[in-house]
């Protein structure tokens, strides 16, 4: 059965990670997605480390059900072509540098006058006002300038941290595939399209003010950095058992009154420190410390079965090469495993989201680069001669057998 966006089209221009995700998730999902990249290489995930078969690893898990079609976005023909595919697509993604895709000839006005109703959706890094908006970006800077590496390092006058994977990239990914749906389904009621705008440091902020921003919330009433209790509290809540790591987590009455059963310290409910949610907050290192030294005296194993046997909430730290075996996640059917004409066989995550109305199939592997070039031109309307002369002129390609 095909997947709930089955029907919509979408024209890729993104490259990297951020935008490909975000199409990718949408392809998951049922849409028809046609990835433009440029004819001399693709897009640059295609040509970085971790390879087999010509594939790059990153571009697989970021690029799987998407057609491929090659174009020269620098040639007025490429561009032709491009906007001749805009004329059926519900949606089109970019995330080039602000002001560069109107240059081009791909900006929002161009588009629009072929597709009145379109989804136009532009991603950004800083944003598309101000004085950053055109300065180069990546994750990295995101977490420095949102406050996200200040709030890792877990205090104002600690040392800042990286959270050690390009969080801001894949964030911005998911908010943009929600918010290019619910561009769709207002389209449906009013019958106009939109333009879609989203930054990578908007995304960011809007997710640490969920949860890190408490003490700058209240107008007037800023805390200052050494009354931050977050700053002053932050402890990793990760913990060393006798063999190993484990995460537990006791914040209500009754996991905290569980975590005391399983490691045997009924006196804990009966310390003042630790009587209600505030006290805890407020005697956090206190707490945590006891915890840890509780939980150094037996296996991650045995608190496992002991900590759950009391409903306290836990879990043991897995490595990487441990969590797509493990049992809650083949459960799951988190992982899926499929073979790539190139790549052999290949393991990857399966789109998070379950639709019981309209459940996708499994998704194909992600295409060679410039594989549906003529079948998307002849589809757009291109006889066969002029792709043959576009394809002998540069302007296009067709699938390469092995990518560089």
């Amino acid at each position: 059965m095909p997947g709930p966006l089955e029907g919509f089209r979408i024209i890729d221009l993104t490259t990297m990670i951020s935008g490909p995700l975000a199409t990718m998730t949408l392809a998951d999902q049922g849409a028809e997605v046609i990835k433009i990249e440029h004819p001399n290489g693709g897009d640059h995930s295609r040509q970085v480390t971790g390879r087999r078969g010509g594939m790059s690893a990153s571009f697989l898990n970021n690029n799987r059900g998407k057609k491929s079609v090659t174009l020269n976005l620098k040639d007025p023909r490429g561009i032709e072509a491009a906007l001749k595919l805009c004329e059926t697509a519900d949606v089109v993604v970019q995330n080039f540098r602000p002001g560069v895709i109107d240059r081009i000839g791909l900006g929002e006005e161009a588009v629009r006058a072929v597709r009145p109703d379109v989804i136009y959706t532009s991603i950004a890094g800083f944003g598309f006002t101000g004085d950053w908006a055109r300065r180069p970006v990546y994750d990295p800077l995101i977490q420095a300038l949102s406050g996200l590496a200040s709030v890792q390092g877990g205090a104002d006058a600690a040392r800042p941290r990286l959270v050690r994977t390009i969080l801001p990239d894949k964030l911005t990914a998911i908010q943009t595939a929600q918010a290019i749906t619910a561009a769709l389904l207002a389209r449906s009621r009013t019958g106009k399209g939109s333009h879609v705008q989203i930054s990578m440091l908007d995304t960011v902020l809007a997710f640490l003010w969920s949860s890190d921003m408490s003490g700058y919330t209240f107008v007037g009433d800023e805390l200052e950095p050494a009354a931050d209790a977050d700053a002053q509290t932050f402890v990793e809540l990760i913990y060393r058992t006798a063999d190993g790591w484990m995460a537990v987590s006791a914040h209500t009455d009754s996991t905290w009154k569980g975590l005391s059963a399983a490691v045997g310290r009924p006196d804990w409910l009966e310390d003042p420190r630790f009587a209600s949610v505030a006290a805890r907050e407020e005697n956090k290192p206190a707490r945590l410390e006891l915890t840890q030294e509780a939980l150094l005296e037996d296996t991650t194993e045995n608190w496992m079965r002991r900590l759950t046997e009391h409903d306290a909430p836990c879990a043991p730290v897995l490595t990487r090469a441990e969590v797509w075996s493990h049992p809650q996640v083949e459960a799951n059917g988190a992982i899926l495993e499929q073979d790539h004409p190139q790549a052999g066989r290949i393991r990857q995550a399966r789109s998070p989201a379950r639709f019981s109305g309209t459940p996708p199939g499994d998704p194909a592997p992600a295409h060679l680069l410039g594989q549906d070039t003529r079948s998307v031109l002849e589809d757009a309307g291109y006889d066969p001669a002029t792709i043959d002369e576009m394809i002998a002129s540069g302007i296009a390609t067709e699938k390469q057998e092995s990518n560089p």
